[in-house]
């Protein structure tokens, strides 16, 4: 019997790029199979570099005509649409937070940074977009941030305040990069003799797998995945071939798995090894 509840999913990123980047595959899944899926960005991304065969566009760079935050709105605009998401949400509405930066810049000290605001404030806004949507299931990042960036602790921190508390959340998931699946990836980049540096196997940020609870078979819905990141134009680079991949502005070579992984943070385990709904 089909529930008369259709499936609610929202996912909580930092920046512009992050949704294709770590759960793009995951999102044109849910989306083509029905679900209602919502992205809620936390900022422009203005503090975010320009990949160097763009030389027409590095004037946009906050250490220039700062309208890089703007330039990538359309970017996620048309990310989305590859994906098939039509929800979408500003944390607080469109540019009330801005791209922290990396810890120690100064960017951080603006006075929009997404870190130096209330964090209670943000989780109240972003409570506001759940009691809305209503979604059984959220995904955000793990505590580390996927990477260490502060915006993306920021967003997990205020995840792990509102969704635990939202009447319709029954389980929250965090993203991550499963260890096996990374290493797997990167051994295939490196027979594909690939145009960018192939990173050792300890250099991407990875989880255990036995730490992993879901494992999603996304391997249909890669090519959505690629369209996304193409979109991002301004942040990274994909090169398509046997092995596809993409590179961002740091041009080191990522692979893009199969299957996206994520640790159980929040709710019942059970029906959840292959499904972020299963058993709900």
């Amino acid at each position: 019997m089909i529930s008369p509840v259709p499936r609610r999913l929202l996912l909580v990123h930092a920046h512009p790029d992050d949704e294709s980047i770590t759960t793009g595959a995951t999102i044109a899944r849910y989306a083509a199979e029905g679900a209602e899926v919502t992205v809620v960005t936390c900022t422009l991304g203005e503090e975010g570099e320009i990949m160097a065969g763009l030389p027409e566009l590095a004037g946009l760079g906050a250490w220039a005509a700062d309208q890089l935050g703007g330039y990538r709105v359309a970017e996620l605009k048309a990310a989305c649409a590859a994906l098939g998401v039509s929800r979408h949400r500003y944390l607080g509405g469109i540019g009330r937070w801005r791209d922290s930066g990396m810890a120690g810049t100064p960017s951080a000290s603006h006075p929009r940074a997404f870190t130096g605001g209330s964090a209670d404030e943000q989780a109240a806004q972003l409570a506001e977009i759940l009691d809305e949507v209503r979604p059984q299931v959220v995904v955000t990042y793990d505590s580390f941030g996927g990477y260490g960036h502060p915006d993306h602790v920021r967003a997990h921190e205020i995840t792990m305040v509102a969704a635990p508390r939202a009447e319709s959340v029954e389980r929250v998931f965090h993203t991550v990069a499963s260890s096996d699946a990374v290493r797997t990836g990167l051994a295939a980049l490196r027979a594909s003799e690939p145009a960018y540096r192939v990173p050792p196997d300890d250099e991407l940020p990875v989880t255990p797998d036995e730490e992993i609870a879901t494992k999603l078979d996304v391997a249909a819905y890669v090519p959505a995945k690629l369209a996304a990141l193409r979109a991002h134009a301004t942040q990274l680079a994909v090169v398509d071939g046997d092995v596809p991949y993409f590179a961002l502005t740091n041009e080191l070579a990522q692979p893009i798995p199969a299957h996206d992984s994520f640790v159980l943070a929040h709710g019942p385990a059970e029906g959840a090894a292959d499904d972020l709904f299963g058993g709900l």
